[in-house]
């Protein structure tokens, strides 16, 4: 039997701040391949704990692998593809078409000054395909509706072909019907590509039947779970202010 290493390896992981602490003695493992959902209350440390499993802030103690490897170590950040929050609310005179946008995606993984190959070309025209923005590709990103911007920072952020994506709550100035057509869209990257998916979301319940895994995180991990059996219970209404029988709404 192999084991796959984990992507993500998380050791009594804290955070202070000014004396505050953020995040308090986390440990956590996230698989290749399993699609999990990161919840809590405002303030309750989830996107610091996205930004330290990025090495984009520095945890006061603990430890970080990636993909086996110590985070200091790590190099193949063009693995992990992240789109951060309010990436719907871009700046409307952005100056730039989709497809460049989607192309910076790319530059990560090259680097700035090399020249395009054809499998960079390749793989920009893939992301735009799967995102279903291709029909966009020469306008404005300025001109584009909340939820075609989202699908286009999704689209750069599997161009430099990511094995896991990161999703910061990106549904936030986004239409019912692009929600839902973007979840689906992150069903077949996880199902079909085996692409590792964390999202961070406060409606849990319109993807409860895809994740394998629920974080609840309020400073630390409280629960770690089947989605359906942590969202029944009342403790998590109490915690959140979610509404727990959101879980019921299946969509199949």
């Amino acid at each position: 039997m192999t084991f796959d290493t984990a992507v993500f390896e998380v050791n009594k992981l804290s955070y202070m701040i000014n004396g505050s602490e953020i995040i308090k003695d986390i440990s956590l493992v996230i698989q290749k391949g399993e699609y999990a959902a990161v919840i809590g209350p405002n303030g309750g440390g989830k996107t610091t704990l996205i930004r330290l499993l990025l090495g984009l802030e520095k945890q006061s103690s603990g430890e970080i692998k990636l993909f086996g490897q110590r985070q200091k170590a790590f190099k193949s950040w063009n693995k992990i593809g992240y789109v951060p929050q309010r990436v719907s609310q871009i700046d409307q005179y952005f100056p730039a078409t989709v497809e460049e946008v989607v192309k910076m995606g790319r530059t990560a993984k090259r680097g700035l000054f090399t020249r395009e190959s054809q499998e960079d070309k390749d793989a920009v025209v893939a992301a735009m395909s799967k995102m279903d923005v291709t029909n966009l590709k020469n306008k404005l990103v300025g001109e584009l509706s909340g939820g075609q911007r989202q699908r286009v920072m999704i689209a750069r952020a599997l161009a430099s072909e990511p094995e896991v994506l990161i999703l910061d709550e990106p549904n936030t100035g986004v239409d019912m019907v692009s929600q839902n057509r973007f979840y689906t869209l992150l069903r077949e990257l996880n199902k079909e590509d085996g692409m590792t998916i964390i999202f961070i979301t406060h409606d849990v319940g319109v993807i409860a039947d895809d994740i394998q895994t629920m974080l609840c995180i309020n400073q630390t991990l409280l629960a770690c779970d089947n989605p359906h059996e942590v969202l029944s219970c009342d403790e998590m209404s109490k915690l959140y202010g979610i509404d727990a029988h959101l879980v019921h709404h299946h969509h199949h």
